[in-house]
């Protein structure tokens, strides 16, 4: 069973960045397909990004252009780029490991969540 735990996450201004960071442990990173979702109140779960274990990368139309995922296997490590930021993209992220392809993953783990505030 992977482990997760992501970091990252705080307060920034609209217009702002933040990069967000999953380690894992517990398993071979390589093999899973890791995704990012986001849980706003009173709103159901979403995924933002997926990246497969070839790299290639999904993403959500509401932030094309502006966020980017990527991973360092040899870190074990998934990444999350959020550029452009606004008061809509405040949530609570989520690591997720799974199986499958980036079209179709059965998840395998979840991280423990890392909030992002964008606010002014």
């Amino acid at each position: 069973q992977v482990q997760l735990v992501e970091s990252g996450g705080g307060l920034v201004q609209p217009g702002g960045s933040l990069r967000l960071s999953c380690a894992a442990s517990g398993s071979i990173f390589s093999i899973y397909v890791m995704g990012w979702y986001r849980q706003a109140p009173g709103k159901q779960r979403e995924l933002v990004a997926r990246i497969g274990t070839s790299s290639l990368t999904m993403y959500a139309d509401s932030v094309k252009g502006r966020f980017t995922i990527s991973r360092a296997n040899a870190k074990n490590t998934v990444y999350l780029q959020m550029n452009s930021l606004k008061p809509e993209d405040t949530a609570v992220y989520y690591c997720n490991a799974a199986r499958g392809t980036i079209a179709a993953a059965t998840t395998a783990s979840w991280g423990q969540g890392t909030q992002v505030t964008v606010s002014s």
